[in-house]
């Protein structure tokens, strides 16, 4: 039948232009619709191959101190610990919040044995630089290479999988800490690949019920412009103010946004090149909403509100639901009467027995999945740990004969424990005591490369040298070896010797570091 005319492969009938200009039409329907339903299968296909997650924000430097490292529920196991900025008077130099370098971090807050104890619980950590106080690190070191190995350190001590860059006021108007920025991160990016240590990539910027400003635009444009492969974009889903329609709810205001920004992700990838599915597209956006009071006065984001965003966000694939911040994740005392006024340790609303974290992180999987070592594995960290050594363990090793008092750090059985009150003869790891019976916190474990704390010792003459002639009521200070201690009772001719051993029968009392450190303090005048 090839080659012969359809009038007679159908004999009496005969194929109008019109019939075959509908034929035509309909199989270009039929293939277009097959082309776009396969695409759609493909942009479904590659959404769904990342996961979506939760991971809240937690303030590192707030106080009171927020215990990350004891999750209240799943979600809570991933954190995003906030804000590296530049040290001060060191623009190079990165911080927590400008009050501790790293080594300070660890030493005084503990941070990387916290993290390490997060990581024995099968949670997962990544870190914010930036944030709406201080100075974002690009913003202050003006040399990209000196800034990527600014990056690169916190990366590398925290040994970090993903980054978050929050930019807000300067490190976001600032075009040429753009620029500086994202060289930075791609080069760091371009170094992490190679060693195959991948790095994911967020970018967390403010938003509007009609998405980016024009400042954030241009941060996602510099981006990809240097080549970064960016995670995704974060929206800051909080403290509209005027931009926020008058009776709008909270809800309908961050869903406005996610929107919009959706559109506008779409512009400015197809502009670079790179014409992503609608799918893939949701999986590059992070929604962060402030949980309770934020920060302009009626602006409440509620259970409820949490309840239709995190459906929200499952329903378009979101790739991230982050909260600010997990600190805040509790109703406030009968002693905070003011809830308009925001709190670093409550969310200004009432909770009951809810919490914001298991909220709008039910349904989205958590990094710890990924990251959760097997039970052979979290063997093998146990037997890399240190013996219990006086000579390289970073606090004293715990005695039944010492006096310990709260705040005292021990180190038992490869942990690190805090005294939560006066105790002794109480072994720190007891598998019997129950939380609040027992007087020791597990902070984490004694990690590689750990070694006593340096003694702070103050100048002679701080106070009278010790001697054993003389006679000391309570409360009198001495110097002995560099040390201050302080009478405990009515003394004469007892060493402090002992006291510097750990010897809870001497009369003297040891000054800490601590309290040596907030003594030598210099006082504001002011």
């Amino acid at each position: 039948m090839i080659g012969v005319p359809l009038s007679q492969r159908f004999p009496g009938r005969k194929l109008s232009v019109f019939r075959l200009t509908v034929v035509v039409v309909v199989a270009a329907l039929l293939a277009g619709g097959a082309y776009i339903g396969w695409g759609r299968y493909n942009d479904a296909r590659a959404a769904s191959a990342k996961p979506a997650i939760f991971a809240g924000y937690v303030d590192v430097t707030a106080t009171p101190s927020y215990t990350f490292e004891e999750p209240v529920n799943d979600a809570a196991k991933s954190v995003v610990l906030s804000f590296i900025v530049a040290g001060k008077d060191k623009p190079c130099e990165p911080s927590w919040g400008n009050f501790y370098s790293l080594d300070q971090a660890g030493q005084d807050l503990d941070v990387d044995r916290r993290i390490a104890r997060l990581t024995q619980l099968g949670g997962s950590v990544s870190v914010s630089f930036g944030g709406q106080a201080n100075a974002e690190l690009a913003t202050t070191c003006t040399d990209a290479h000196q800034l990527k190995d600014a990056y690169a350190s916190v990366v590398e001590r925290y040994n970090l999988s993903t980054i978050d860059l929050d930019l807000e006021g300067a490190g976001l108007s600032d075009t040429a800490a753009l620029a500086r920025r994202a060289q930075a991160v791609a080069a760091l990016q371009a170094d992490r690949l190679a060693a195959n240590k991948p790095l994911s990539v967020w970018l967390t910027l403010p938003v509007a019920p009609t998405g980016l400003t024009a400042e954030g635009t241009a941060a996602v444009t510099a981006m990809l412009d240097a080549k970064v492969d960016l995670a995704g974009v974060n929206v800051m889903t909080m403290d509209f103010g005027g931009s926020k329609p008058a009776g709008t709810t909270m809800l309908a205001a961050s869903t406005a946004a996610a929107e919009a920004t959706h559109g506008q992700l779409a512009t400015i990838y197809k502009a670079d090149g790179q014409d992503l599915g609608s799918d893939s597209l949701w999986r590059k956006i992070g929604l962060t909403p402030m949980i309770g009071q934020n920060d302009i006065v009626g602006e409440i984001f509620t259970l409820q509100d949490a309840d239709g965003l995190r459906d929200f966000a499952v329903a378009k694939g979101v790739g991230r639901v982050s909260m600010w911040s997990l600190n805040r994740d509790a109703t406030c005392g009968p002693n905070y009467p003011d809830l308009t006024r925001v709190s670093d340790s409550c969310s200004g609303v009432e909770q009951k027995d809810r919490l914001f974290s298991a909220t709008l992180g039910e349904g989205l999987k958590s990094p710890l999945a990924e990251t959760t070592a097997s039970a052979s594995a979290q063997a093998a960290i146990k037997e890399t740990l240190p013996a219990d050594d006086p000579a390289t363990s970073p606090y004293p090793i715990w005695s039944s004969l010492a006096v310990y008092v709260e705040g005292d750090r021990v180190v038992w059985h490869g942990n690190v424990y805090a005294g939560k009150w006066w105790t002794q003869d109480e072994v720190p790891d007891n598998p019997v005591a129950k939380d609040g019976l027992t007087a020791w916190k597990l902070i984490g474990p004694v990690l590689p490369g750990d070694k006593p704390a340096p003694v702070v010792t103050v100048p002679d003459g701080t106070y009278p040298s010790w001697t054993g002639t003389t006679t000391y009521l309570q409360g009198d200070r001495v110097m002995f070896d560099g040390r201050i201690l302080e009478a405990k009772w009515w003394t004469r001719d007892e060493s402090p010797l002992a006291a510097l051993q750990g010897a809870p029968s001497s009369p003297w009392k040891l000054f800490t570091n601590a309290q040596v450190q907030e003594l030598l303090a210099p006082k504001d005048k002011n």
